[in-house]
């Protein structure tokens, strides 16, 4: 495999450089629902930048003071950037599950969580309750004319993408039936046969887990959709493509569901990180009439949440993802505010070389920094490109919370970073290219960014060229909004008119 330039040009901190206190309100719940213009802006929103930038994660760390056990239990609440006119307007809304307005109106938690939360009452109230609450918090797309929140494990909720109002459920036309899943990292491949195509999964997990992949084309009409089965627990967050495959990283990890089922822990506690076992790559076919089969190579064992990109080379096929040596316990009675991030091994980023001649892996370490939430030029997704951006964390080692955006460039080793501490953090950097640039990196990163020192975010605009002058402009939401997992832009512009 090709050796990748992993130049570092940053010293190592001695001192910390956050404070867990100012970390820890970033996670307070925000109940509110703004619409405004934003006038509250350092620099100047840049010519030429005109669209939607859409977030989600969720908002909500409570129910009426009930603290939720985990924020990936939270209820999904939007946010939205539309830019036109060297203006911004912000909105946010939450999406109207059912579950959410259930609990809502009663006050007080009604549903489990994935990741243990639980209904008043111990486990006797918990005990046999099965049913999971759509909390579509994960990730927001704008595709075939239809705005959809999304969360893994269930269909996706339609919105409005001017208002943010909820329509309720979408079944993509009939694409979905009750109770099928969606997943929450769609991609886009931006060159499929001359026209865009979404490519997503859903899986069913069990002793054997079952794939199912899913290609819609740019009106939101199916384009195929073919099923796997893979032999063991699938515990699948997202998935990389290239022209003609899909590869999934199923993680070792084994689930116990006596606890779940007895009420003792969440279905996200019950999982159990192997470290003895292989990480396990599963290679797919998008075209299921080309004759190939599916293939399975195993690499050392880690833990994969999210994957950068990947792409062809002969016959060879690479994946740039964050990995974990492992994938810490959820623990009944934990408090995640209270997180010791020194204790705890960071996410770095990999390549791994899939040889599907030799049936042979091989990885190397790219980025050690601890960094996340990875973004690439939308236009090369699934094939080969140069610059990535992430979160990441201020000092160069160690594992601690994001508070800066980092650009690699994969051809020279060059590094470059932002950051926003110590009072800052980071979420999810979103590439954003310029209308008719003419370079890879012609464009901005665009992220949102929690200033602790005034319990408030930011959304901050980086020239992704050039991240060493800062900001280009920094837009003072007035308010905060709590730490979110994904987003998406669009160059539909969905400002009020």
């Amino acid at each position: 495999m090709q050796a990748i330039p992993t130049q570092e040009r940053f010293p190592v901190a001695t001192d910390l450089p956050y404070e867990l206190k100012d970390w820890q309100k970033g996670y307070e719940s925000q109940p509110n629902e703004y619409d405004y213009w934003i006038d509250d802006i350092e620099g100047e929103i840049p010519e030429g930048l005109s669209g939607t930038l859409f977030r989600n994660g969720p908002g909500l760390l409570d129910v009426n003071g009930q603290r939720l056990h985990h924020p990936f239990d939270g209820d999904g609440m939007i946010a939205r950037i539309a830019f036109t006119n060297g203006r911004a307007h912000f909105r946010n809304r939450f999406v109207r599950t059912k579950g959410y307005v259930e609990e809502q109106q009663a006050g007080r938690i009604l549903y489990r969580g994935v990741f243990g939360t639980q209904k008043l009452g111990g486990w006797f109230a918990n005990a046999f309750d099965l049913k999971l609450k759509n909390i579509a918090n994960t990730q927001v797309i704008y595709w075939g004319g239809k705005l959809l929140a999304l969360w893994e494990a269930a269909e996706p909720h339609g919105l409005n993408p001017r208002t943010l109002e909820t329509f309720g459920i979408d079944y993509l036309d009939g694409i979905l039936k009750p109770g099928d899943a969606f997943a929450a990292h769609p991609r886009i491949d931006a060159g499929k046969d001359g026209g865009e195509r979404l490519v997503n999964f859903s899986i069913k997990p069990g002793l054997s887990s079952t794939i199912t992949i899913y290609e819609l084309d740019s009106s939101g009409k199916l384009v195929s959709r073919h099923s796997h089965s893979v032999p063991g627990f699938a515990f699948i967050h997202d998935f990389a493509i290239t022209p003609n495959y899909c590869i999934f990283f199923q993680n070792p990890v084994s689930f116990n569901p006596l606890p779940f089922v007895f009420g003792l822990r969440g279905a996200g506690e019950s999982v159990e990180f192997q470290p003895t076992q292989p990480t396990r790559i599963v290679v797919i076919p998008r075209d299921p009439k080309a004759g190939k089969s599916v293939q399975m190579f195993e690499t050392q064992s880690g833990f994969v949440f999210h994957h950068a990109n990947a792409f062809e080379q002969g016959e060879e096929i690479y994946i740039d993802s964050i990995c974990y040596e492992s994938l810490p316990a959820v623990e009944p009675g934990s408090d995640y505010r209270e997180v010791k991030f020194d204790a705890l091994t960071p996410g770095q980023l990999w390549r791994f070389g899939v040889n599907l001649k030799t049936q042979t892996v091989e990885r190397q370490l790219i980025e050690s920094r601890c960094c996340e939430f990875p973004s690439v030029h939308p236009a090369l997704v699934g094939r080969p490109y140069r610059y990535l951006y992430m979160g990441a964390a201020h000092a160069a080692s160690g594992n601690a919370p994001l508070q800066a955006i980092l650009k690699v460039d994969l051809e020279t080793g060059d590094r470059q970073l932002w950051s926003a501490a110590p009072h800052g953090f980071a979420s999810e950097p979103v590439f954003v290219p310029r209308p008719g640039g003419n370079s890879e990196d012609d464009g901005w990163a665009i992220a949102l960014v929690y200033d602790s020192s005034r319990h408030r975010s930011d959304v901050v605009i980086l020239d992704a060229r050039n991240f060493d002058k800062g900001p280009v402009a920094r837009l003072h939401l007035k308010h905060h909004v709590p730490y979110g997992l994904h987003g998406t832009w669009t160059p539909q512009n969905f400002a009020p008119v």
